[in-house]
């Protein structure tokens, strides 16, 4: 891969990308990307991931990067603690996904929602953002969030809807969801392979988050570099002037970037970084 420009705005998805396989950024891309950021280079992260699950990353980077978070429906400034862009669903586009899923999995076993409210901080309680119903089965991460039945979960606008199947692949989920779908009423991808979609307020996504950043720095798009790994990265790696997809990213991210890097457990972020910085 030729390298003829550096870029100004690297943004980098979290987890399977920027964090190796034990959730840690390792010493060899924490020092490239340091380098980017002391020659001025402009960094985020875009990340499914709320903003008040950002901590354990934020405390491995020795500089404050911007943060595009839930999909691209909030961008953070984790300098000042302060949401600077929210897009969310409304109580009744979440109740109306609710009944939707509920029809198409009547028969398919036990599932369940989760919301995840904005707030305004990173510092929020986390049982009042991040809700579930009973079926939902949480991942080890989801510490102190707040059981609600559906009528509650869809009582406040969310930046995103999560519907949650712990028997099926997300992509078996997408399938029988997503075709029930307006896209004028909600955007539909996953982060994970493990049974979860996210849905999101109609043309929020990482690309859509990526510009607000990159226009925020006067930045063109021509000069942005992105690294993604799951589905719910396509449209900023087509999005970016050089989408980078790592080793370990599925298929159809691959396909949509320009470039295919390493694994993140081989450096995959770092070894494309190391050719300008």
């Amino acid at each position: 891969m030729s390298a003829p420009n550096p870029p100004k705005l690297i943004v980098s998805d979290i987890d399977g990308t920027l964090l190796d396989s034990n959730g840690r950024v390792s010493p060899r891309l924490r020092d490239t990307i340091s380098r980017a950021a002391r020659m001025g280079t402009k960094i985020a992260l875009a990340t499914g991931r709320p903003h008040r699950w950002l901590a354990p990353v934020l405390d491995q980077l020795p500089f404050i990067p911007d943060c595009i978070c839930a999909n691209g429906a909030v961008v953070y400034d984790p300098s000042r603690d302060e949401v600077v862009v929210r897009h969310e669903l409304e109580p009744e586009t979440l109740w109306r996904i609710a009944e939707i899923a509920q029809d198409a999995l009547a028969g398919y076993g036990t599932y369940g929602f989760g919301v995840e409210r904005v707030g305004s901080s990173a510092f929020d309680p986390e049982e009042e953002c991040f809700l579930i119903t009973p079926g939902y089965s949480p991942d080890l991460w989801d510490i102190g969030y707040g059981q609600v039945d559906v009528a509650e979960l869809t009582s406040v606008p969310a930046a995103k809807i999560l519907v949650r199947h712990p028997e099926m692949s997300s992509q078996e989920l997408f399938d029988v969801l997503a075709p029930l779908i307006d896209p004028e009423e909600a955007h539909v991808t996953y982060s994970m392979n493990e049974g979860l979609l996210e849905f999101s307020a109609p043309g929020v996504n990482k690309a859509a988050g990526v510009s607000i950043v990159a226009t925020r720095h006067g930045i063109e798009r021509e000069r942005v570099l992105a690294f993604g790994d799951m589905p719910n990265d396509v449209e900023m790696l087509a999005w970016a002037g050089l989408g980078v997809a790592m080793g370990n990213a599925e298929p159809l991210v691959q396909d949509a970037a320009d470039v295919v890097t390493t694994t993140n457990d081989d450096f995959g972020v770092a070894r494309v970084l190391e050719q300008w910085f």
